[in-house]
């Protein structure tokens, strides 16, 4: 019994030592399986997996479900596009919801996204943040209800 409890507090530890990345955590809520589907097919697992810090905005399958399914399909081939698209979602540094503020801010794509706070609610563009402060390792994710797009 003893060699059990050790065995399975060494277990524990060794679960709970490393958090997971923002792809692993977007990929383990089940949530967001069109957004893991379109990081990987723009090549930017890697950089999301990097060091970050990063602050995404992750729209969830219903958010991507919004989207035509013929334009949905046109943007998954287009790597460029859907780079840009994504890249719209991140903001560098981890910025968590009690440190959001109303302005505009710079994203990865190099664009602005315009971030308002009315009645404790936050938008992003015209995403309405839905879920906040899902920590990773290297980041955070906010949860939205629609997809941003860049001026493209």
């Amino acid at each position: 019994m003893k060699k059990f409890l050790i065995g399975t507090a060494f277990a524990l530890a060794a679960g709970f030592s490393h958090a997971a990345d923002i792809v692993d955590t977007a990929k383990s809520a089940g949530s967001f399986n069109t957004l893991v589907t379109a990081v990987q097919a723009a090549g930017l697992v890697d950089t999301l997996k990097g060091p970050g810090p990063f602050t995404v905005f992750a729209p969830t399958d219903e958010a991507f479900a919004k989207i035509p399914k013929a334009k949905l399909d046109a943007l998954l081939k287009d790597k460029a596009a859907l780079t840009k698209v994504l890249t719209y979602h991140v903001v560098p540094g981890k910025v968590m919801a009690a440190d959001v503020k109303a302005g505009n801010v710079k994203t990865v794509e190099g664009s602005n996204l315009k971030v308002t706070v009315a009645g404790g609610k936050v938008k992003v563009d015209n995403a309405n943040v839905v879920k906040t402060d899902i920590a990773a390792d290297n980041g955070v994710i906010h949860v939205i209800d629609t997809v941003v797009m860049p001026k493209m």
